[in-house]
Parts: structure tokens; C-alpha cells; sequence
């Protein structure tokens, strides 16, 4: 499987090494992707206060909190996100970047974050949303 990187580079891995690309995706589709969660991104920035930012912090902060009960926090702020803001767009599109702002947001408040939260998005994008970015880039590549 391929990753979606957030800077709309393909994922790879090491084989003997050297970094490896899978062959079958087309780098292109990808960039695609990347530049229009990238200006959706944009437009919720905006959106997303301050406060909701700043619980998901302590939350990370937690270190009793399992890894589980802070991607339950994560899926709870994105969903509630998802439900504020209006928009015309899929619901899983909307959450997929929002969870990608809001990880992007908790970074540059407390940097020292940065694996924690990250971690986490990961984790939850891949629980919640992993079908919806398959048919994504399947719909693109045709």
C-alpha cells in the first residue's frame, strides 16, 4: 500500500537502501489529491478555533492517556468539526482534512507534540478512513 504524504509526495520504502516507489501509482494523481485537500485545508483553517486546538493539547499533553483513548479524542474533535462547519463536501473528505489541520495546528503550538500527534492522525485516518482514500485515488486515476 501506498501512503498519501502530506506534501503530495508518494510514499516509498527501503529496499536494500534505496528508497522504492511503487509502480503503480501515478505520482501525478497523487499531486492532484495533495493540492486539493492542500486548498480545502486552507479554507478550514480558518475555521477551526482556537480553543478546540488548544483541549486536543492537553489531551496529548496526558501521558495517562492510551493511544486509543487519544485517537478516540481526535476522532471526537474531527466529527464535531465535521458537523460545525458548513460545507457542500463529503463528509470523509472534510474530516480527513480536518484531521490533517488539526495536526498541523497542535504541531506548531507545541512542537514537542509533533510524534505524539502525528502518530495519532495516522492511526485515525488509518481506522476511519483508509477505505475512503482508496476509492479516492481510484476515482482520480481513472
Amino acid at each position: 500500500e501506498v501512503e498519501l504524504q502530506t506534501d503530495g509526495n508518494r510514499s516509498g520504502h527501503l529496499q536494500n537502501g534505496e528508497l522504492v516507489f511503487d509502480p503503480e501509482i501515478n505520482e501525478e494523481v497523487v499531486r492532484i489529491i495533495a493540492a486539493q485537500l492542500a486548498e480545502i485545508g486552507d479554507q478550514f483553517d480558518k475555521e477551526i478555533k482556537a480553543r478546540v486546538v488548544n483541549d486536543l493539547v492537553q489531551h496529548f499533553l496526558n501521558e495517562n492517556l492510551s493511544g486509543e483513548e487519544i485517537t478516540r479524542c481526535m476522532s471526537e474533535a474531527v466529527e464535531g468539526l465535521a458537523r460545525a462547519i458548513p460545507s457542500d463536501m463529503e463528509q470523509e473528505k472534510a474530516m480527513l482534512v480536518l484531521a490533517m489541520v488539526l495536526t498541523k495546528k497542535i504541531a506548531n503550538t507545541m512542537p514537542s507534540l509533533l510524534h505524539r500527534v502525528f502518530s495519532t492522525t495516522v492511526n485515525y485516518i488509518s481506522q476511519q478512513l483508509h477505505n475512503y482514500i482508496v476509492r479516492m485515488v481510484s476515482v482520480v486515476k481513472q
